[in-house]
């Protein structure tokens, strides 16, 4: 049998991050320990972000408790990982919440066999992820500076978000500040309501020279009519939830999230379909915490990642300590010793 240890985690942020579905202050997760015995366990996290992705904290936390039961009654500490994932799926399949277990699974895999978890998910995974800087700042002055000490600091990749107003004068302002070499990716979250809306505002700042555009709509037709005429690179990001989306070849880039995927086995079975289907997949994550951003990192190790991801977000909470996963000049090294972070927990 299998304990399942559940705890709130609330972090505030160093300063409100403003998106087209919202604002965000504070962070709540959920941390989970699943424990076989007292040198025998792992660590996960469960990141929902309602606003983002419709789901609850209720409902991961009561699909957790549940979880809980299944643990302690159905599972035994040789079962295989796919045998206890698919327990807790039969009892109820909500990725955000089975994203905890499978991550806590990879950790105590990890930990088992004195590796990385990257070490575990692919022979000659990455040492170092690319990452990118993301711009929170709303005034055109204040991202200018936030881009400038993003390139100070080593980012080549800089992420602006779109749809809060006066996207063009501060993306254009970004691209001032940082220079001709920076990469600079916008994301929309879906604030256009329309395939022509889309394609207005993406022309508008286009002469900027985008590297990326993630999510100028919602779905996946909506997000195929919008690639084929655009003049920035498009990507898929919270419409990759949809059945079939990863698979759909509708844009040439997706950006795919733990939680979303249902941990990291769902994300590289996603990255597969994506890149089965030409595409060309990055990761990012929505505002995780330590785990969550752990378990992402040794992820894109694994799919030997070389686009830029969205995994530097750390540094956005006041009181975390991003510790082995802060990034240096523009890369987080993957974390060595056992398990997610490699040292005991």
């Amino acid at each position: 049998m299998a304990a399942l240890e559940v705890a709130p985690v609330r972090l505030a942020l160093r300063a409100p991050l403003r998106t087209a579905w919202g604002e965000l202050a504070t962070r709540e997760l959920i941390s989970v320990r699943l424990v076989f015995s007292d040198d025998d366990f792992g660590c996960g996290e469960a990141a929902p972000l309602e606003p983002y992705d419709g789901v609850s904290l209720g409902a991961v936390a009561a699909a957790l408790q549940a979880y809980a039961a299944v643990l302690l009654r159905d599972v035994g500490p040789e079962d295989p990982h796919a045998d206890v994932l698919a327990a807790c799926a039969a009892e109820r399949d909500l990725p955000q919440a089975l994203a905890a277990i499978d991550v806590a699974l990879w950790d105590r895999a990890g930990r088992r066999a004195a590796v990385p978890v990257a070490a575990l998910l692919a022979d000659a995974p990455l040492a170092q992820v690319p990452v990118n800087a993301t711009l929170g700042a709303e005034s055109r002055a204040a991202a200018a500076a936030q881009a400038a000490a993003a390139v100070a600091a080593g980012f080549a990749c800089l992420k602006v978000k779109v749809g809060i107003g006066d996207d063009a004068g501060r993306v254009a302002a970004v691209r001032a500040a940082a220079g001709p070499e920076a990469a600079i990716r916008v994301d929309a979250n879906g604030a256009w309501s329309s395939p022509a809306e889309a394609l207005a505002n993406l022309g508008a700042l286009a002469p900027a020279r985008l590297e990326l555009a993630e999510e100028p709509v919602h779905g996946i037709e909506a997000l195929r009519a919008v690639a084929a005429e655009s003049p920035v690179p498009v990507a898929m990001d919270e419409t990759a939830a949809e059945p079939g989306a990863s698979a759909s070849g509708a844009t040439p880039l997706v950006c795919l999230k733990v939680a979303r995927c249902g941990g990291i086995g769902g994300l590289l079975r996603d990255a597969a379909a994506v890149r089965a289907a030409g595409g060309e997949v990055y990761l990012a994550s929505s505002v995780d915490g330590p785990l969550g951003i752990a378990a992402a990192v040794h992820a894109a190790a694994a799919l030997g990642m070389r686009r830029p991801c969205g995994l530097a977000t750390l540094g956005a909470f006041a009181a975390v300590d991003p510790g082995p996963l802060a990034p240096v000049d523009g890369h987080v090294t993957v974390p060595q010793g056992p398990g997610l972070l490699g040292a005991p927990r």
